[in-house]
């Protein structure tokens, strides 16, 4: 008995340390949210695509041959997407961490933050670059890569969920480097239907 009852205390106390080397505030919910967002904006692109396709501005090209107008368009779209989901992903987080009685900014969540933004940061400035040299094909596979490797790199602070998370981005990424003009497709793949699941996932797991 004595015995059994020092392997439950070691246990709790693992638990303890677990929880406090890492940042398991983040909502299921957020993810959800997130992937609509992304859905959203992926439709607006496709459509406006579609528009162009149609217009006497383009004629002959094919559903994915635009050029810096579209894609100016498509990054402020993403960028949009992105602005949405954050705000949407720490309002929920912080009313997650306020209801389980958990802090919401300690230093576990600045070196999540940290190792999250910082690829994050160079996959921007990477894709600004693609911009610039006309690269615009590549621009929907080095987001999923370099959003990919940001989840791989910040899982070790938070639910070893996001690593599963960030392999399946980098996976679409690489595809969608291969199948180019399917490019927005994978984006929506990656950023609306895999953030869904895994959002759904992680609420019934963690806050049901």
């Amino acid at each position: 008995m004595d015995k059994q009852e020092h392997l439950e205390a070691l246990s709790e106390i693992r638990t303890m340390m677990e929880r406090s080397s890492r940042f398991i505030s983040l909502s299921g919910l957020s993810g959800v949210f997130a992937g609509v967002f992304a859905l959203a904006g992926a439709a607006i692109a496709y459509f406006k695509i579609m528009e162009l396709q149609n217009s006497d501005s383009y004629p002959g090209r094919g559903l994915f041959e635009v050029d810096l107008k579209f894609y100016l368009f498509f990054f402020a779209d993403a960028l949009c997407v992105l602005a949405a989901s954050l705000l949407t992903g720490a309002l929920l987080t912080m009313r997650k961490a306020r209801k389980k009685g958990q802090p919401v900014w300690d230093n576990t969540a600045r070196r999540l933050l940290i190792n999250l933004f910082i690829p994050l940061a160079a996959g921007g400035i990477f894709c600004l670059v693609l911009m610039y040299h006309r690269l615009f094909g590549l621009l929907a596979p080095a987001t999923l890569l370099f959003y990919g490797l940001a989840l791989l790199n910040a899982s070790k602070y938070t639910l070893h969920d996001i690593r599963a998370l960030g392999i399946c981005q980098i996976v679409l990424g690489l595809l969608a480097s291969v199948f180019l003009p399917y490019g927005l497709f994978f984006w929506a793949l990656g950023f609306g239907i895999l953030h869904i699941v895994y959002g759904t996932v992680m609420y019934y797991k963690y806050e049901r």
